[in-house]
């Protein structure tokens, strides 16, 4: 299942691979001076690069992993009881070859979207599924189809191989029962990413078609996102009415089978609606995060020497109308910046003795922004390297000014805070 970042706020110390991995498509060497945008740390345990993306396992993927071993165990019990114990660890082989299947699924998602010229952070195999993290959205309608499309048409040629391969086995023997179940693992994986909406591949592949049809990609999420909703329900209540009903065709049905039923029908339709609801939610955001500009946001700031005392610092910013003081050396290169908040906390018969240099916080890697950052980017470049300032620098390495966190998230709520034309009816999350 193909999705995107789905923070709803401008958070500076976010998670995720927020840089782009090596090898994407549209990766540019920054011009002179132009700080390299940094790489934070993924979520789970790193498993490889193919195609310069990470792939991580996060570790609610080792409890799926003992679930379906039990399982399937039981399931082999029944069907090839001479087994014994070691029917566990064919179990474990097919978990992990199910998995295999889904990474799959995930990476023709993820070439797809290099192919658009679409960074992807990283891939993540998790409880339900994987995820493949795609960093901005499809310029066309087009894209966007084929790009949700590509997953479960892999997952339903994975199947169409596993099934030629049983064919070939004998059946009732360990091989064919193990292609048999990947068989139709791939199947279910390929049909329940194809229901009509999102976050699953086929939401996105209705919304391609509505905002192909509509003109308006922001109509697309909507009309996909309440499918989503209308599909979680139905899952809801008609999962464990499906299963009982089944049930007692063959002649009953236990209890703990229904709690089962009924618990894995609530999990699903809890990861639809809220992910019908995220996806809604950041279209609507990024319609708005164009107005967010690293350089209409950065505070005029003055340069002072390590020494300074900060009450001369402080004198020489209200001279020229400064709200920040980057601290330089000799040369006029900027080696720290001082905090907002240490200022506020010297009392004024005291400033006159206090060096700007005991209250500023070092440069580190990507507390230079660029100036030219907007929208997703910025706030990207924000969560990445978690800090109250950044030093806002031109291409050519000039100081421009200082970020201050709070300003951002003060232009970002003010910025959600505003209707977009033609959003009378307001509708959902």
């Amino acid at each position: 299942m193909a999705d995107e970042d789905n923070d709803g706020k401008p958070r500076t110390g976010g998670s995720g691979d927020e840089g782009q991995g090596p090898g994407t498509p549209d990766s540019r060497k920054p011009a002179p001076g132009t700080p390299r945008r940094p790489s934070p740390p993924g979520g789970g345990i790193l498993m490889g690069r193919p195609f310069g993306v990470p792939v991580y396992v996060a570790p609610s993927w080792f409890l799926v992993a003992i679930l379906i071993t039990w399982v399937f165990g039981g399931q082999l019990d029944r069907v090839l009881p001479h087994l014994g114990a070691l029917r566990y660890l064919i179990a474990l082989f097919f978990a992990v070859a199910f998995y295999a299947s889904v990474l799959v699924h995930e990476l023709a998602h993820t070439v797809a979207a290099l192919r658009f010229k679409l960074p992807v952070r990283r891939i993540q195999l998790q409880f339900f599924g994987g995820v493949s993290e795609i960093e901005k959205e499809s310029e066309t309608p087009g894209r966007e189809f084929v790009l949700a499309f590509v997953g479960p048409l892999f997952s339903l040629l994975l199947a169409g191989v596993f099934y030629a391969a049983m064919r070939v086995v004998e059946p009732g023997t360990v091989p064919g029962v193990l292609l048999a179940g990947l068989m139709f693992s791939n199947l279910l994986v390929a049909a329940f990413n194809l229901l009509p909406g999102l976050p699953l591949d086929g939401g996105r592949m209705l919304r391609a078609v509505v905002w192909k049809i509509s003109g308006k990609p922001m109509t697309g999420t909507v009309a996909a996102a309440w499918v989503g909703r209308a599909l979680a329900i139905a899952v809801l209540i008609g999962l464990p009415l499906a299963t009982h009903a089944g049930g007692l065709a063959r002649g009953g049905v236990s209890g703990m089978d229904s709690l089962t039923d009924a618990l894995l029908a609530a999990i699903l339709a809890a990861i639809i609606w809220t992910g019908a609801g995220n996806s809604l939610r950041m279209a609507r955001l990024r319609e708005r995060l164009p107005e967010l500009r690293a350089r209409t946001l950065t505070r005029r700031a003055v340069p002072v020497e390590t020494d300074t005392p900060l009450s001369e610092a402080l004198r020489r910013a209200n001279a020229a109308g400064a709200r920040a003081l980057v601290v330089v050396d000799g040369r006029g290169d900027p080696l720290s910046l001082v905090r907002e908040t240490a200022i506020a906390s010297v009392p004024e018969h005291r400033r006159p003795w206090v060096a700007v240099s005991t209250l500023a916080q070092d440069l580190k890697e990507g507390m230079r922004v660029p100036a030219e950052l907007s929208g997703e980017d910025l706030l990207e470049w924000l969560r990445a390297t978690p800090a109250t300032e950044y030093l806002v620098v031109e291409e050519t390495g000039e100081i421009y000014g200082v970020l201050s966190t709070a300003d951002v998230e003060r232009a970002f709520v003010a910025a959600m805070s505003k209707r977009p034309d033609g959003d009378r009816h307001r509708v959902g999350g």
